[in-house]
């Protein structure tokens, strides 16, 4: 059974976006080692070498998981990575919708099958229970053979983090049904702060069936360094599966360069200086997320409460009757219309498995930091960014463009049907 694609001949819907944009300068000191690695001549080993393995080591114990050496390994970028993991488990792979958008192209370009299963209410990242239950029975039934199961403890594109009760009960039901979980760790370190949010990893509830993936892009990385690395079970089974997936990237030439290697190896090492970025970034992006998720519902459009990540995902169907006025009916018009309205990416909904007539899109926080280096380094060291000019200005941008939008006698009440009704936040 193969599922159909809705987005076909809507956009270049299948490769894209990349991650969410730092929107701040690279850190010296990593600048400094890439610029001292530059100069090796000699390759680094497929799966990356000795050093970079134990710093991911480290960095997996001091969050509670601590793997082999053996069972880690690195690629260049969290794409190629889970490419190596789909292939080595074969089979037909299922996402919660929507997902990041850099899930899905691996398993179509391998001839598999991808199957979206709705979120719970109260999240995204994970599929409801019930429903992938009911998915995995189905595409059995019809002769499928689905055999790996991708979620995310902090969620792109949705910005949230699902309670931990939540997690635990769609990866039982995966688990449950015979498939593996691999579990993008790629925003696991940044949540942000003064919100009291609980964040586990699958493989804390069940080692031996989840492979920790991290994309280094995401909390640590600028994007014009990609690195990643994975985790496996500490199982015959993973062993197996470990070595597979390095044969592959072998097989593939996905190896780091050395500059990257370096790179990669530093943040992972978590010295004073990567900790003080990390830490001040995060809390910037939760800021201005923040901001922009209360212009969102001032506009009378819906969206969950950010929670980690630099982006926000908003339902704009309660100003449908506006946007169809523009010529807004889909997904693609609305990624279209507010792209070229902002001057910033803003992808539509469909680029994450979502379905093409929701209007829905992602809004990221680092276009709103600075449009110069100057301005972004004032960003990153205010004690009050929100009065930053540059940014003040940007998000006003946002609010007028929305703003043209606002209808209040289209807004969904507490009690409104659609997306309002499925555990989307509106403004009261």
């Amino acid at each position: 059974m193969r599922p159909s694609d809705p987005t076909e001949g809507r956009g270049p819907v299948r490769y894209g976006p990349p991650l969410p944009e730092p929107g701040l300068p690279v850190l010296p000191e990593l600048a400094a080692v890439v610029a001292a690695a530059a100069g090796r001549s000699h390759p680094e080993p497929p799966g990356g070498p000795p050093a970079l393995l134990e710093a991911a080591r480290g960095h997996w114990q001091r969050r509670g998981l601590a793997p082999e050496r053996a069972r880690v390994t690195a690629a260049p970028g969290g794409a190629p990575l889970l490419l190596a993991l789909t292939a080595a488990l074969g089979g037909d792979v299922l996402v919660p919708r929507p997902c990041p958008a850099w899930w899905t192209p691996q398993t179509r370009l391998l001839g598999h099958d991808v199957f979206s299963v709705p979120t719970p209410a109260e999240c995204g990242g994970v599929p409801d229970p019930y429903a992938l239950l009911e998915t995995v029975r189905r595409v059995r039934a019809e002769g499928g053979d689905p055999r790996l199961l991708v979620v995310a403890p902090a969620d792109d594109p949705t910005a949230t983090v699902p309670p931990p009760e939540v997690l635990h009960e769609a990866v039982e039901a995966a688990v449950g049904e015979g498939l593996h979980v691999v579990s993008d760790e790629t925003w696991r370190d940044t949540l942000h702060p003064g919100q009291d949010t609980l964040l586990f990893s699958p493989a804390e509830m069940f080692p031996a069936q989840v492979t920790v993936l991290t994309d280094l892009t995401g909390g640590y990385l600028p994007p014009s360094l990609p690195a990643a690395c994975a985790r496996f079970p500490a199982t015959a089974e993973g062993d197996r599966l470990a070595a597979r997936v390095l044969d592959i990237l072998t097989a593939t030439g996905a190896s780091l360069s050395a500059p990257v290697a370096a790179a990669a190896t530093y943040v992972l090492d978590e010295g004073p200086e990567v900790a003080a970025r990390r830490t001040t970034a995060v809390a910037l992006h939760g800021r201005v997320a923040t901001a922009l998720h209360r212009v969102v519902l001032a506009a009378g459009g819906l969206s969950r409460p950010p929670r980690a990540g630099r982006h926000l995902y908003v339902d704009l169907e309660p100003l449908r009757p506006r946007l169809a006025a523009r010529s807004v009916t889909d997904a693609q018009d609305l990624e279209d219309h507010l792209t070229f309205r902002l001057g910033l990416p803003v992808p539509g909904g469909h680029r994450f498995g979502d379905d093409l007539g929701a209007l829905r899109c992602r809004l990221g926080t680092g276009p709103l930091l600075g449009s110069t280096p100057d301005e972004r380094r004032a960003s990153l060291t205010s004690p009050d960014p929100l009065e930053l000019p540059h940014v003040a200005r940007a998000l006003s941008m946002v609010e007028s463009v929305l703003g043209e939008l606002c209808d209040l006698g289209d807004r969904a009440g507490p009690e409104g049907t659609g997306a309002a009704g499925e555990g989307w936040e509106s403004e009261r």
